[in-house]
Parts: C-alpha cells; structure tokens; sequence
C-alpha cells in the first residue's frame, strides 16, 4: 500500500489569515487522519506564516499515523525535530524567504551538509528523507550520506503532464529504479494531484509515500476533506 501523508500547511495558512484558531489545526489533523490518511506532513518555516514551531509539538501527542516534518536543517529547525521525534523528517534545501519548496538538494554539493544533519536524527530514531530532482548522479551520494528515504520532487512531473504524460514521467522512473538500486526508500511529492495522481504512481516502482497539501486541500473545498481523502487514496491503491 502506498501512504498518503497529507500537508496540512494550508490549513494553518488559513487559520493564521485571522489570528484566531479557525480552522483548528489540531481538529482537522485527527479528522485526516479519521478519514484515512496515513501521515500528516508539517513544513514549518522560519516565519512561521503557516505552520507554527509550536503547531508541531502540539501535533506530535495528536497524530496517531505518522509525523513527517519537512525543512532547511538550520540550528531552530534541527532542535525542533531532535525535541518532537517524529517518525520521519524529510530535509529540504528551501533558505529563508521562499514561496515554496522549489528545488531539490544538490547531494553532492552539500554532502556534509546532509551527512551531519541525517547522522543527528537518525542518531535519535528519526527515519530521514532527503528531497530530491530526478538527475541519477544524485542518489548514491543520498545513500553515502545516510538517508533511508529520498523524495521526488514532482513540479516537473506535474507541469508537463498536460502536454504529454509519457515524456513527463520517464525520468522519474529512472529515478526511481536508480533509488532502488542504491537502497533508498521512495516518496513523492509537490504539485500531485486528482488529475496526475493515477499515472505516477502507476509508473514509480517501489513508491512508499506521498506527500500531498496544496490540491488535496483546494479539493476539499468543492468535494469535503473526508471525501477528498478518499478520492486520493482510491488513486494511490488502484495498482
């Protein structure tokens, strides 16, 4: 079975709009979770415009799934996890200051970088993921700095689907099959949806997990989140 951890970003975006606590964050994690997703994802960023440092303590007794928690390892961000101990954390190369994650690490580049941060969470049980493009010069090195998971960036994947699906998933096949080789643990995430959904995970061989917030929560909208949830999850689990 293939995991759907839902992003629930959004829905602190909303919340923080009027400096209340509507939509409760809280609430509609265990309503996820009721409705059947099997994670909850978390970005929380310096700025805290969405997700709170203290949305994730907060979430860590409430989540009975999985916790994954996504972010720049900075010093706040490494003490946050090392505190909370979710399940997984999930590294991503985003500096202070972005709209949203927009590229994948260089594992190369910043291979000292991921080999400290990864070595210090897994040191405490904390099962790590490293966000990533498709270029197979990457997924070796992933592995030689400790990482059990990568994510697949999907941006690409999502903007050309349109325009042609087969052309739009190749590399991430390869991708795929590269990440097994090495032995990595496969996710994926950014930009999935109700429309390209089916055909990634049809073609990604050894998919664990998703990670999905931005469409998931503008479905809801129109369709119900426990509705939504398991639109997703008939898609993730037709293969």
């Amino acid at each position: 079975m293939i995991r759907l951890s839902v992003n629930v970003n959004k829905i602190a975006t909303l919340r923080n709009a009027r400096g209340h606590d509507v939509p409760n964050l809280s609430k509609v994690v265990q309503d996820c979770e009721h409705f059947g997703a099997q994670g909850i994802t978390v970005h929380p960023r310096p700025d805290e415009r969405h997700i709170k440092y203290q949305d994730v303590f907060d979430l860590k007794s409430i989540v009975k799934t999985e916790l994954n928690v996504e972010g720049y390892p900075n010093k706040s961000f490494m003490d946050l996890v090392l505190a909370v101990k979710p399940a997984q954390v999930t590294l991503v190369p985003d500096p202070p200051g972005v709209l949203t994650s927009n590229a994948g690490w260089d594992t190369i580049f910043h291979q000292s970088l991921l080999s400290e941060a990864v070595g210090e969470f897994k040191k405490n049980g904390i099962r790590t993921s490293i966000f990533i493009e498709t270029e197979l010069r990457l997924f070796e090195p992933a592995k030689k700095a400790g990482a059990d998971r990568i994510e697949l960036y999907t941006e690409s994947y999502a903007d050309s689907y349109r325009k042609g699906k087969s052309d739009a998933i190749k590399c991430f096949t390869e991708a795929a099959v590269e990440a097994q080789k090495v032995g990595l643990g496969i996710n994926a995430g950014h930009d999935l949806s109700l429309e390209n959904l089916e055909y990634f995970v049809e073609n990604i061989p050894g998919l664990l997990e998703v990670s999905i917030g931005h469409a998931l929560i503008s479905d809801a909208l129109y369709f119900g989140l426990d509705n939504t949830i398991k639109m997703y999850l008939r898609l993730l689990n037709r293969v």
